[in-house]
């Protein structure tokens, strides 16, 4: 469920791939809502160096060691970390970054 919801907010509520992934997993309350808003700048490659909004988001829902083995998969499968590097290579496409690192969350913390 988690997977289908980020995807959708992707999709339908056009938010970026970070917000989206963010409002998967974290209560529609107003501390979470904030922090999906929050999240609007770190979309199209500006998270923290350059980073994938998508993969950003998820490793910030999990404890350091999780998050690291969990950036260790996508980049296994995405080739690279870093937004700009995914999007050139056209190894995934934002939609499936958003899947992907919705999926590997969930892998983690359970289906919500």
């Amino acid at each position: 469920m988690a997977v289908q919801r980020a995807v959708r907010a992707y999709e339908v509520d056009k938010l970026n791939c970070a917000q989206s992934v963010l409002k998967a997993f974290i209560p529609e309350d107003q501390q979470g809502l904030q922090r999906v808003a929050d999240a609007k700048g770190l979309g199209g490659g500006r998270a923290p160096e350059g980073r994938c909004g998508a993969l950003y988001a998820a490793s910030q829902l999990l404890d350091e060691s999780d998050g690291q083995a969990l950036a260790q998969e996508f980049i296994a499968e995405a080739g690279s970390p870093a937004c700009r590097e995914i999007r050139k290579s056209r190894s995934l496409t934002c939609r499936q970054c958003v899947e992907l690192a919705a999926r590997l969350v969930a892998r983690r913390l359970g289906d919500r």
